[in-house]
């Protein structure tokens, strides 16, 4: 009976004073630091699903009037942040002075809270076990670990000992969330455990089994590091407190997650397209769609795919030759058909070979895009049109690609009157990048420019790519290359130097030029947060696949030494 009769208080004050009110940080950190939290009893000893043991707390030997909460000084620092309190609804100062507390469990969660493991963005592993981080958790290394130690703020550690147990301090050394990413460059081989929002582009996420939580098909249940948050206590109570929420506001108590996949895009970005030549001859003998049957998926999987091709198509094309010295290109109209197969949005004109076969064949190739939807940029119909962005607006992200040819005039005929890729002016560009940041865009800025045969970043190139970078471009990446070249961060901005081939006939010519990138950028609410890195290596003189583990190994051990890392 005595429930019933606080209940019906409960709902008394619920009609009586108005309900729901955001509650302020101060509201919440006057009353963070009350209790020693209580040490789980319980650990996470087996693979996939992450589970709790909930202990109950012991009866209260207060009887609460008015409905009261407590809120443990361990919960994770974002979600209590997050919280959106009644104004009634008092918050106590242990677990034996409420009726209701938040708490980590598996018993109905309220919230999801997702971290990320993380290392130093010039680290090769891509993935790791279940089993090993968990064993590196309780200070278990073995001698071919990459990484050593596992860096945590006080609040990951005190979270996830609530998951897993008791922190080995033999591993797991605890740092101020401020020096995280500082400490792991120092000594690259500290990994880091950090909330999903904190997530920023020089750090590189670690998948766990395979799932990671930057990829679009993420899986929270089984992830070891999803951590389940409930409102525990009162059971009528609580689903009292949860249905008149909903009734009442359009805000919840907490948010379901501080990871919404409804706020994710992926962005692939891509070297050098050139339909001809052998590439060409191997499309007409195994068909149109046979360069990109191996990596297909990487491509089409992306919400935004960029493409720079460099060749124009027309119907006056003759049939493919293969002959390396002849260097002037187009592609017959059918071979657009690769083109959509991995599903290309948006196209890249500021190439060498956008002019090569006239103003008719570049009227003709814009319009091909424009029928299928495609936006382009970096060159069009004239100087206006193809120094305008492409925009983009998915998932809450607004993007915007920016392009041009940065080397000597010649290549790039686009005038007032005429079609052709764009010639950089650099004052129109940055004030560019600038208009569009001041809009809500992120800009990304991809050249065309001088070309070089060395992983190394040419100093012909790192003036241009660093004045766009520093006006605001939060991507830079050249278009050019035709091999895999260097890469750096300038502030949180990305720059690469050169990508490499993504079809085109240079197999014979060197391995340099049968390996190279595919960029994945990773944008979340309005901010870019992460690259992967995907690596190629070409068949034949038009087909590359995913590199096995071992060719990717000595890629990116030759590129990160290239860029200084």
């Amino acid at each position: 009976m005595r429930n019933h009769r606080i209940i019906a208080t409960i709902i008394l004050v619920l009609f009586v004073t108005p309900f729901f009110s955001n509650c302020t940080s101060s509201q919440i950190s006057q009353n963070a630091g009350y209790a020693t939290p209580i040490k789980a009893e319980n650990t996470l000893t087996s693979f996939p699903s992450p589970t709790v043991t909930w202990t109950p707390q012991p009866s209260s030997t207060v009887t609460p009037q008015s409905p009261s909460l407590w809120i443990p000084p361990y919960l994770p620092a974002g979600f209590v942040k997050s919280l959106k309190l009644p104004n009634n609804l008092q918050l106590a100062e242990g677990s034996n002075q409420a009726n209701l507390r938040l708490d980590i469990s598996p018993v109905a969660p309220i919230s999801t809270w997702v971290y990320a493991l993380v290392a130093p963005f010039p680290t090769i592993p891509d993935k790791v076990s279940w089993f090993d981080l968990h064993s590196l958790w309780n200070g278990q290394l073995s001698d071919q670990s990459p990484v050593r130690e596992l860096l945590v703020n006080e609040n990951t550690r005190d979270v996830l000992e609530k998951l897993w147990g008791t922190s080995s301090s033999r591993t797991i050394r605890v740092v101020s969330a401020d020096n995280l990413l500082d400490q792991a460059w120092k000594t690259r081989s500290s990994w880091a455990i950090i909330p999903f929002e904190d997530l920023q582009p020089r750090w590189k996420v670690i998948a766990i089994e395979g799932n990671s939580p930057i990829h679009k098909d993420f899986s929270p249940e089984g992830y070891p590091l999803s951590v389940p948050i409930s409102l525990l206590g009162d059971q009528d109570l609580a689903n009292l407190l949860l249905s008149h929420q909903q009734q009442e506001s359009s805000s919840a108590l907490a948010p379901k997650s501080n990871l919404d996949a409804g706020l994710l895009t992926t962005v692939i970005l891509t070297g050098v397209t050139a339909l001809v030549r052998a590439t060409a001859g191997l499309m007409q003998l195994k068909g149109i769609t046979y360069p990109g049957e191996d990596i297909r998926d990487w491509l089409s999987e992306a919400d935004i795919t960029h493409i720079s091709n460099e060749i124009p198509f027309t119907p006056k094309c003759p049939p493919p030759y293969p002959r390396q010295d002849v260097l002037v290109f187009c592609s017959q109209p059918k071979y657009i058909g690769l083109l959509e197969d991995i599903g290309t949005d948006v196209v890249e004109l500021s190439g060498d070979h956008f002019q090569d076969w006239g103003p008719d064949a570049m009227l003709y190739t814009i319009d091909l895009y424009k029928k299928l939807g495609w936006k382009y940029y970096g060159g069009g119909v004239n100087l206006e049109d193809g120094r305008k962005p492409a925009i983009f607006e998915h998932n809450g992200n607004r993007l915007a690609f920016l392009g041009c040819n940065a080397k000597p005039p010649g290549y790039a005929g686009a005038t007032a009157t005429s079609p052709g890729a764009v010639h950089c002016n650099f004052d129109v560009l940055v004030t560019e990048i600038r208009n569009l940041l001041s809009a809500g865009y992120l800009p990304i800025v991809t050249f065309q420019h001088l070309e070089y045969y060395d992983y190394k970043a040419s100093p012909f190139l790192i003036p241009d790519f660093r004045k766009v970078a520093e006006a605001g471009a939060v991507i830079v990446s050249g278009s050019q290359a035709h091999q895999p070249q260097a890469m750096e961060f300038d502030g949180n901005s990305f720059l690469h130097y050169g990508l490499g081939n993504l079809f085109f006939d240079q197999y014979n010519e060197g391995l340099p030029e049968r390996q190279a990138f595919i960029d994945r950028h990773i944008f979340y609410n309005g901010s870019y947060i992460s690259t992967e890195i995907l690596t190629i290596q070409f068949i034949d003189l038009a087909r590359p696949r995913p590199m096995t583990a071992e060719e990717r190994r000595q890629l990116l051990d030759i590129i990160f030494k290239a860029s200084g890392w």
